[in-house]
């Protein structure tokens, strides 16, 4: 009987020390599953930053001290949306050298889950007129065979206002330096999209044969100066935002 007693207390040892190691390893693989790149998953909330100042250093942009995007953000390139790791604070926007290291800015809008937003960098270092636009790229379907498109003014050139037309029809009208349009509706299909100065007959810029698909959603935006001839000139571009 005695020894009975003994196998059996050792045996339920043995039952102690396994549960006592599987909770050990649930909690490390819990754990595991509470980095950055999990918590970015679970907010889903998709971030894009165009970088339009031609004389600002590469950027990049963190959440909670995390670096989001996955290059340095030059200027006139579109790299995509990213996920947003956290929403703690603090964000911000800083210079990818390392030798500055003061914030070119914080951010201080508010983020949502399942959300999509882009912001848009514009103006100059040199004459300190750094200037932000940022926008929420998530918006309600169109109609069956029609897609949206809105605009965004970030040229300051455009400060007086830029119309814009599509294949001749006007679709956004004086619209003003650093501000945007609501989405409008277009029938699917391929459309030169003309930008002028508001009021003006004088083409500063056309997007040609850009097609519209069913259900997509766009943003076309102009950036750069019209008084310039280098890589900084006004120019205009498009994003899909879904």
């Amino acid at each position: 009987m005695r020894l009975k007693l003994k196998y059996l207390s050792f045996k339920n040892c043995c039952m102690v020390l396994m549960a006592g190691a599987g909770l050990w390893l649930t909690s490390i693989i819990s754990s595991c599953g509470k980095g950055p790149q999990n918590e970015a998953i679970n907010l889903n909330i998709r971030y894009q930053v165009l970088n339009l100042s031609p004389d600002v250093f590469p950027l990049d942009i963190y959440f909670n001290y995390i670096k989001a995007n996955p290059g340095h953000l030059t200027f006139g390139v579109n790299q995509g949306y990213f996920n947003v790791p956290s929403l703690v604070s603090p964000s911000y926007v800083r210079s990818s050298d390392i030798r500055v290291d003061t914030p070119l800015f914080k951010l201080t809008d508010t983020l949502k889950r399942n959300v999509q937003y882009s912001l848009f960098i514009t103006g100059d270092v040199a004459n300190n007129s750094i200037n932000t636009i940022f926008t929420v790229d998530t918006a309600t379907l169109p109609k069956v065979g029609r897609g949206k498109v809105r605009f965004v003014d970030a040229s300051p050139s455009g400060a007086a206002g830029l119309d814009v037309y599509a294949n001749n029809s006007k679709a956004f009208s004086k619209i003003l330096y650093p501000k945007y349009s609501g989405f409008v509706e277009l029938p699917n299909g391929y459309y030169d999209f003309t930008i002028t100065a508001a009021g003006s007959s004088t083409v500063l810029k056309t997007v040609t044969n850009y097609q519209i698909e069913d259900g997509r959603l766009y943003t076309l935006y102009t950036y750069g100066y019209t008084n310039r001839t280098d890589s900084a000139a006004f120019n205009a571009a498009f994003i899909t935002n879904r």
